[in-house]
């Protein structure tokens, strides 16, 4: 669980990032250090390579991308859970006061131990001179790194939030897709024409009705409402159009009621989600035993968020919820849609329900 939370908040890449930006700065560094070594060389000054390559300048380099990854991680940690600008830049203050402390602390300790000064030579104050004396350096370093980090970050989610729409936008075209070639397959034309001409006889004006229904169906499906979400009162217009084709189909051996709450018509909901779910209603709730379906739909608000809920009283499900995840072509390609659309704040679930009347499927979504 550890090793898991690890790689949630920790990015290689930014590390590396974070640990070549430093690098080219401490490179910089020994260029000067070099060229004042060779120009303006102080012969009272006690200098070995050697000392200032390992002891102050790999140290630091240590110190400072450890300190940085921290602050990654913490950097990260600040984006989830979306405090102000304020607060950000007030708690990175603090943190870009606290690396040359931090710094200067720890090469203290360092010294201590690996023999260069002994405790009772270390003077503090003069730990505290040196921390002072570059404060302004470490408070631009570390700002641009912080800078760097965020940078990292939002062009990271750019990227994320392009794919999810290009991959939604291919979602909703092969859920329309889908969605004409079952309408098109053969027995749903031919018992739908043949209603219709059964209807000619006895009602002309119905028959023109469900010609029209058909027609405007596969219009919506094929041309209108190219967003991934539209407003739940055009997707209930888009359903109407199919529910009266399947009314006529099924004649009083279907029953569809409607609990919509009107406040939440203009809401938006991801196309062409009800269809699916009516569709496999009737789909799988008849059988030899359950010959005259009854179907309720229910939308409404429930902890600020929109639910909706489709029941009937066919057919049993006899597989659980993951499993007909892991079958179900329709109910998986919902759950990507909706995990794309939302991430991880929604819920679906298709069960028995509690008291084994029949079946209900549940969609909880945030309200927009």
């Amino acid at each position: 669980m550890a090793k898991n939370n690890l790689k949630q908040y920790v990015d290689g890449k930014l590390v590396l990032i974070l640990a070549g930006f430093y690098l080219l700065f401490d490179i910089v560094l020994i260029c000067k250090v070099a060229y004042l070594r060779a120009f303006m060389e102080n012969p009272a000054e006690r200098f070995t390579w050697h000392e200032f390559l390992i002891h102050n300048i790999l140290f630091d380099y240590v110190v400072v991308i450890t300190y940085m990854t921290l602050i990654a991680i913490s950097t990260k940690r600040f984006l989830h859970k979306n405090y102000s600008w304020i607060k950000i830049i007030s708690i990175h203050t603090v943190f870009s006061l606290l690396i040359g402390l931090v710094i200067r602390l720890i090469g203290d300790f360092y010294s201590i131990l690996i023999g260069r000064i002994t405790l009772a030579d270390y003077d503090f104050s003069e730990s505290v001179f040196a921390f002072m004396y570059v404060i302004d350096l470490n408070f631009l370093i570390y700002f641009a790194m912080v800078f760097i980090i965020y940078t990292y970050y939002y062009l990271k989610q750019v990227k994320e939030a392009e794919k999810r729409h290009a991959k939604l936008e291919n979602q909703l075209v092969n859920t329309r897709m889908k969605m004409l070639s079952s309408q098109l397959q053969p027995h749903f034309l031919f018992n739908t024409l043949n209603s219709i001409a059964v209807l000619t006889d006895i009602d002309a004006a119905k028959a023109k009705d469900t010609i029209a229904d058909l027609s405007d169906f596969l219009r919506e499906i094929l041309y209108n409402s190219d967003s991934n979400r539209i407003t739940l009162e055009e997707e209930l217009r888009i359903l109407e159009y199919y529910l009266n084709i399947v009314n006529i189909r099924f004649s009083d051996h279907l029953h569809i009621s409607k609990d919509i709450d009107t406040s939440l018509l203009f809401k938006k909901v991801p196309a062409l989600i009800l269809q699916p779910l009516i569709e496999n209603s009737i789909k799988h709730g008849y059988s030899y035993d359950h010959t005259d379906l009854k179907i309720k739909i229910s939308i409404f608000q429930k902890d600020d968020l929109l639910e909706i809920r489709v029941e009937n009283n066919g057919k049993l499900l006899e597989l659980d919820h993951e499993d007909l995840l892991k079958k179900g072509v329709g109910l998986k390609n919902l759950n990507d849609r909706l995990k794309n659309l939302y991430n991880s704040k929604y819920y679906l679930e298709m069960k028995n329900k509690d008291d084994g009347s029949g079946v209900e499927t549940v969609i909880r979504i945030p309200e927009i």
